[in-house]
């Protein structure tokens, strides 16, 4: 829900009595990332402390949060506290995870755009794969190995070039972007933390998890801004790249619980968080559109491909090249048995749900602002 480029953390803390001897039963510090949204949403609703670290930004970056002030209106902090921070700054974590003493860090903080990370290849290493070793360090740092349970936002990018299907925890990694390949980095160095240091500290390899709050640059989002956008006469066409590329998408709302129960367990272990049902970039087209009365009918080749309504004739879809990764990823499709049985956790969010309500979201948002 809260996809955003912004570089944060995120920790669910229970304070230390002789530091913090006033505080609440249990508290939460969040990097702002991928799902921190409905992290925050999550955390708050079960009466916990959530702190959050936001890179500075010379205009308000927490739109997506706002609501979740005690006075949105004057930005006065309840239970949800922000901190100023940036994963690729030691001291400050360090000063931070000290201040706060959390008894829970879940890690959403990264360059998270896997397209973008081919032209941020550097920036994207530093954040996401060094960020994550900076965070373990500043842990260790500040003497909190034995009191803090650490998430690492893994990802289905890991298995990129698939080695077989479906994806579980022993398949193994073949990157295919610098995306996945810092994250390959960050995953293996939270294994290395919990064995050497005992940490408790889990990967979650979430594969796609999507909302209305997805970033308007990622694909689905893209879609359904899109379709909105032409349902309500304010825009014609729109293009995208690989329309073939098939992935497995849930609801990050589902995908938050995963998280959170991963960190309730006695033993830290690695988990696959998936539906394990595949679908199309062209699927997800076809069914936005098929929510506001079009059907789409596909004409053309490869890059001369459009997509046409079947009831106006007018051509909605074109493929632009520039949409293409130097190196694709064609087929995810995750198998998360081990979530299911050790677990108990299960997607609720079917393919359609989250399609219709990323749809009508937008429908709602472009109505009361176009420019959105």
């Amino acid at each position: 829900p809260f996809h955003s480029p912004i570089s944060c953390c995120c920790f669910s803390y229970r304070p230390i009595s002789c530091c913090c001897p006033s505080l609440p039963p249990e508290r939460l510090l969040y990097n702002q990332g991928a799902t921190v949204f409905l992290a925050f949403t999550h955390c708050l609703s079960s009466s916990s402390n959530v702190h959050g670290i936001v890179r500075r930004s010379s205009s308000f970056n927490t739109g997506r949060i706002e609501h979740l002030y005690k006075n949105p209106q004057a930005h006065i902090e309840g239970n949800m506290k922000l901190h100023y921070g940036d994963l690729t700054d030691s001291t400050c974590l360090v000063k931070i995870i000290n201040e706060v003493k959390p008894s829970e860090i879940y890690n959403l903080g990264a360059q998270s755009h896997v397209k973008i990370s081919f032209d941020l290849a550097e920036y994207t290493a530093d954040v996401d794969g060094v960020g994550t070793l900076r965070l373990l360090d500043a842990i260790k740092t500040c003497g909190l190995i034995n009191s803090v349970k650490f998430y690492q936002a893994s990802t289905s990018e890991l298995f990129g070039k698939v080695q077989e299907i479906p994806q579980k925890e022993t398949t193994p990694f073949y990157p295919r972007s610098p995306y996945g390949a810092a994250k390959l980095y960050a995953y293996w160095i939270v294994v290395n933390f919990r064995e050497a240091y005992n940490l408790f500290a889990v990967n979650g390899i979430l594969f796609n998890h999507e909302s209305p709050r997805r970033g308007a640059n990622f694909v689905t989002r893209k879609i359904s801004r899109s379709v909105a956008k032409i349902h309500l006469g304010q825009l014609d066409c729109f293009s995208l790249g690989n329309l073939d590329a098939k992935r497995d998408w849930g609801h990050a709302r589902d995908y938050v619980e995963a998280m959170w129960l991963m960190l309730q367990t006695d033993e830290p272990e690695d988990f696959v968080i998936a539906t394990g049902e595949v679908h199309s970039v062209r699927e997800f087209v076809e069914k936005s559109f098929k929510h506001i009365g079009k059907t789409i009918v596909w004409e053309g080749k490869n890059e001369n491909e459009v997509g046409r309504c079947k009831e106006t004739g007018k051509i909605h879809v074109t493929v632009n090249h520039k949409y293409y990764r130097p190196t694709e990823v064609d087929f995810l499709q995750g198998d998360s048995t081990k979530a299911r049985q050790k677990l108990n956790w299960k997607p609720r969010v079917t393919f359609d749900e989250l399609v219709r309500e990323m749809v009508d979201a937008d429908v709602e948002l472009m109505r009361n602002n176009p420019n959105a």
